[in-house]
């Protein structure tokens, strides 16, 4: 029987990339794939390239990104769309497996269960939701908070995806809690891939910066600054009809 979801447990001692947690939990060969919020597209180049058979549709809302993303010509078995999780251009039952790399506390509030609805919409019965989310600890969270506190939108992710279970939408398969690696050069890196990120207008006063890379500094050694990030992973089942 699955114990009540959590939110974050105490203790998360597996550190690894998340793609060892997804290759490992999830069969992504032969399947339709379906990426919401996708970036960089750093974890979709990840799946596309790993296995066979994989065919991935990777969404993403900001308009500056999915530019970008536009401009990436070796990955024959991805198609990149503007669209947010709430408005999912994809037909009913048409996916295998839906996955949100911490993107669902990126989508506005009130629309968090309107794009639950659509995950489960477009997965085939039996289809599998992988969602993870970051957990609101660790030090690089305590750096991105001094300028961009996540700690209600995530909160909201993680009711929304509870509503979604209790409501039967979704069956709840597991809770995987791991940390997941991250690392920067220096301060311009962390300025350009963290603070500077296009799909969020973060604006730093002079003090608040200042802050931010003394902060950062702590963390700064001979090779870069290094992190752990805790995450959550809720893995959901669309139930077979």
């Amino acid at each position: 029987m699955i114990s009540p979801m959590k939110i974050a447990i105490e203790s998360v001692e597996r550190a690894c990339p998340e793609s060892e947690i997804f290759e490992n939990r999830l069969s992504l060969d032969n399947k339709q794939i379906l990426e919401l919020g996708c970036g960089r597209a750093d974890l979709t180049r990840v799946i596309a390239t790993t296995g066979s058979g994989r065919q991935i549709i990777a969404l993403e809302v900001d308009e500056i990104q999915h530019t970008k993303n536009l401009e990436i010509d070796d990955l024959p078995n991805v198609t990149f769309n503007l669209a947010g999780a709430e408005s999912i251009p994809v037909e009913d039952a048409s996916i295998d497996v839906v996955m949100m790399f911490k993107s669902l506390h990126h989508v506005p509030i009130d629309f968090m269960p309107q794009g639950l609805s659509e995950v489960h919409r477009v997965l085939k019965p039996g289809g599998m939701a992988y969602i993870s989310e970051p957990v609101f600890a660790g030090e690089f969270n305590e750096i991105l908070r001094l300028f961009h506190d996540e700690e209600k939108v995530r909160q909201a992710a993680f009711k929304s995806v509870v509503n979604a279970v209790e409501s039967g939408k979704f069956k709840l398969l597991e809770q995987i809690f791991f940390n997941a690696p991250m690392a920067f050069e220096n301060f311009d890196a962390f300025e350009q891939q963290v603070i500077g990120v296009t799909h969020t207008d973060h604006q730093l006063s002079p003090e608040v910066h200042e802050q931010v890379k003394q902060r950062f500094t702590r963390n700064l050694g001979p090779d870069g600054a290094k992190f752990l990030m805790p995450i959550r992973v809720d893995l959901l089942q669309k139930p077979s009809d």
